[in-house]
């Protein structure tokens, strides 16, 4: 039985950062591909850094490039979102998933940017207080 399991949300400041962890059991992480998403109050599901099993190639949402990154752990098979200068924005459930399908665009394949991932966490929540 595949289980993901997310950990470290917060609540912080504007500006703060935040780390993410997610740790996957019945699964391995570096075999397909992986993402975090994340949903806000009256939003939908929304990818928010996705990562290629071979680490060759990461997507990031345009509102958290330069902020957010995706890494991967092979030996604790987990996968973290590292989150800095957070904005009142960021405020969300955030999910890890795994399993995503692939797109093939501009010549190269790329992890799917929607929530058609086989497998969820139960999410955590982020709160940024500004």
């Amino acid at each position: 039985q595949v289980r993901l399991v997310e950990s470290g949300g917060a609540s912080v400041q504007a500006g703060g950062s935040v780390r993410l962890s997610c740790a996957a059991s019945g699964y391995t992480l570096s075999s397909h591909c992986v993402a975090w998403f994340r949903q806000g109050p009256g939003n939908e599901r929304e990818a928010v850094a996705t990562m290629k099993p071979d680490r060759a190639r990461t997507y990031y949402a345009e509102s958290v490039k330069g902020r957010f990154v995706i890494s991967r752990d092979d030996a604790k098979n987990t996968v973290d979102l590292q989150m800095n200068s957070l904005k009142s924005d960021d405020t969300a459930m955030y999910y890890c998933a795994a399993q995503g399908p692939w797109r093939y665009r501009d010549g190269d394949f790329y992890c799917s940017e929607g929530a058609d991932y086989k497998y969820w966490g139960q999410g955590t929540q982020v709160t940024v207080s500004s």
